[in-house]
């Protein structure tokens, strides 16, 4: 094999999770490459609000988020399907940018630093021999001591592996996340959760003036309405007379909205067939219980530390993939399974409508369930 196509650590998606790795990597002295089957920049179906949790740590890999006027947010608003609507302050607080931004500055950064990265390169398959990786894709074969699913919430190869979560019953929910850029006045601070029937929106501000308007339903919504989104908008979504008055006064900057269907929520594995799975890869959590972005770069940093010490020889692959695993499953299964649960419970238009009373009277449950989407700066 050429040297040029060997590597201690090839990472599959070029999304958060994988090139925050494979950022520290590079500081770290460590050959990585990255293979991302899209071109940057590119936009993402994702809600755009980043725990503040993060922020430090951004900065610390090289990302300049002080010098580009980022909106920082602090209050939060939450309504249920009839417009019954609780406020709340954010002690922590998160930021706007979009991934169109945040992924192509990451991107930058990584290349910048000797991280090899392949763009509309396509990963067909992944084996392990028990000493080293072979991963074949669209660009060629390359070999790696160690290998990293980042590829977010769904990918062929999850099938390829039989990832136990592709075998689970056809019947289990689905769901589709809608998003739009929109312009719209709107406070700079404020982030805003409106539930629907199957669903939730979230709209707060990004960078350059523009808002990210986010939705998930169950896909049975759509289904009811033959797959049209904007008939399925108008008369689910705009029962809630806040997204009623959002879908009628913003001016949409697509020219269509961003879809992503099939996605499931819940605990996936950590480890695959010896591949550490990082990110959307390892658990897709709920938007509306937890910072996904946040875990992803989270679980980023603690694997990068792992890795320090397997090739420093002070752990070897087993006690690295046993303490990852770990990791994992103390820090982010009970929050994945915990929205789960929650997802299942917003398909109830009365429950849901008395959580949000109940919420709203007995402010230090409220003060909990907020403590719990966001965790400590890292």
């Amino acid at each position: 094999m050429n040297p040029s196509n060997t590597f201690q650590v090839s990472i599959i998606g070029g999304g958060i999770a994988g090139l925050t790795l494979a950022i520290q990597l590079a500081d770290e002295g460590y050959s990585c490459i990255v293979f991302e089957k899209n071109k940057y920049p590119f936009h993402k179906v994702c809600g755009e609000y980043v725990s503040m949790e993060s922020w430090n740590f951004l900065e610390r890999l090289g990302l300049k988020l002080s010098e580009m006027n980022l909106p920082h947010i602090k209050k939060l608003t939450v309504s249920s399907p009839s417009g019954k609507a609780l406020h709340h302050q954010l002690d922590l607080g998160g930021f706007g940018i979009s991934r169109y931004l945040l992924d192509s500055k990451l991107a930058e950064t990584a290349k910048n630093k000797g991280v090899v990265l392949l763009e509309d390169c396509k990963v067909s398959d992944v084996k392990f021999d028990g000493k080293q990786f072979t991963v074949e894709t669209s660009k060629g074969i390359f070999i790696s001591e160690i290998a990293v699913g980042a590829w977010g919430k769904k990918s062929n190869l999850d099938i390829k592996l039989a990832r136990a979560f592709t075998m689970k019953d056809k019947t289990e929910n689905n769901y589709v996340g809608i998003k739009y850029h929109i312009s719209i006045d709107f406070p700079d601070d404020l982030i805003e959760l409106h539930n629907f029937e199957n669903g939730y929106c979230g709209i707060s501000k990004i960078e350059d003036g523009k808002h990210c308007l986010c939705y998930i339903c169950d896909s049975e919504n759509l289904k009811k309405y033959n797959g049209d989104i904007k008939k399925m908008e108008k008369e689910v979504l705009m029962k809630n007379p806040f997204l009623k008055k959002y879908f009628t006064e913003a001016v949409f900057l697509f020219d269509e909205p961003l879809a992503i269907s099939q996605i499931k929520i819940g605990y996936k594995n950590a480890i695959e067939n010896n591949i550490l799975m990082l990110g959307d890869s390892a658990g897709n959590i709920a938007p509306l219980s937890g910072n996904g972005m946040s875990m992803a770069m989270r679980s980023s940093f603690v694997l990068n530390g792992l890795l320090n010490e397997y090739f420093n020889k002070k752990i070897t692959r087993t006690e690295l993939e046993t303490k990852y695993e770990l990791f994992w499953k103390s820090e982010f299964k009970q929050r994945v399974e915990f929205s789960k649960l929650l997802q299942k419970l917003l398909k109830n238009k009365s429950l849901t409508n008395f959580t949000i009373s109940a919420l709203k009277r007995i402010s230090f449950l409220r003060n909990a369930v907020v403590k719990s989407t966001h965790g400590k700066p890292f």
